[in-house]
C-alpha cells in the first residue's frame, strides 16, 4: 500500500527520485497522466491496467465519460525508473501541475499524486480545516 508524504527536488533536467518507500510498489515503470485537483497521478503498471479496464467499459457515446478518457489516456506517459530511482518527468505534465523545484509525493492507496509543494500545503491546509465535516458526510454513508 502507498502510504505517506515525502518532498524531493526536481533537478534542472526534470528528473526526480521517487521516494524510496515507494520504488518496490511502483516498480522500474510507471504511468503518469494529468490527475485531478492540479496533481499527477504515478500508477503502477498492474495498477494502471486495472484503472484502463474499468474505464475501457465506459460508452463511447456519453459525453463525460469520452471526455475524461481522453484527458486521462491521451496525456498519459509510461516512464522509466532509473536504477537510482528516478524518472524523467515529461515537460507537458510538469507544467500541468505546475510542479517547480520542490515536489511532494503522496501516497494514496494504490496510486501516488505529484504535487507542487507550494500548492499541496494550501490544498492540504484546506482540506485539514474541513476534516471533521468530511469525516461526518463518510460516516453518513457508511464508511467508517
Amino acid at each position: 500500500m502507498l502510504i505517506g508524504e515525502y518532498t524531493h527536488t526536481l533537478d534542472e533536467k526534470k528528473r526526480i527520485s521517487l521516494p524510496i518507500k515507494f520504488r518496490k510498489e511502483l516498480g522500474n515503470e510507471v504511468v503518469i497522466t494529468p490527475g485531478l485537483d492540479q496533481c499527477l497521478f504515478v500508477f503502477p503498471i498492474s495498477e494502471w491496467e486495472k484503472i484502463s479496464l474499468k474505464l475501457s467499459d465506459t460508452s463511447i457515446l456519453q459525453k463525460d465519460p469520452r471526455s475524461f478518457n481522453r484527458h486521462f489516456f491521451g496525456q498519459a506517459s509510461v516512464v522509466d525508473v532509473d536504477t537510482n530511482g528516478r524518472i524523467l518527468l515529461p515537460e507537458r505534465l510538469k507544467g500541468k501541475a505546475g510542479l517547480s523545484k520542490n515536489v511532494v509525493f503522496i501516497g494514496v492507496q494504490s496510486r501516488v499524486e505529484m504535487w507542487d509543494e507550494a500548492t499541496w500545503i494550501s490544498y492540504r491546509d484546506e482540506i485539514e480545516k474541513g476534516a471533521d465535516d468530511l469525516a461526518e458526510k463518510l460516516g453518513s454513508v457508511g464508511i467508517l
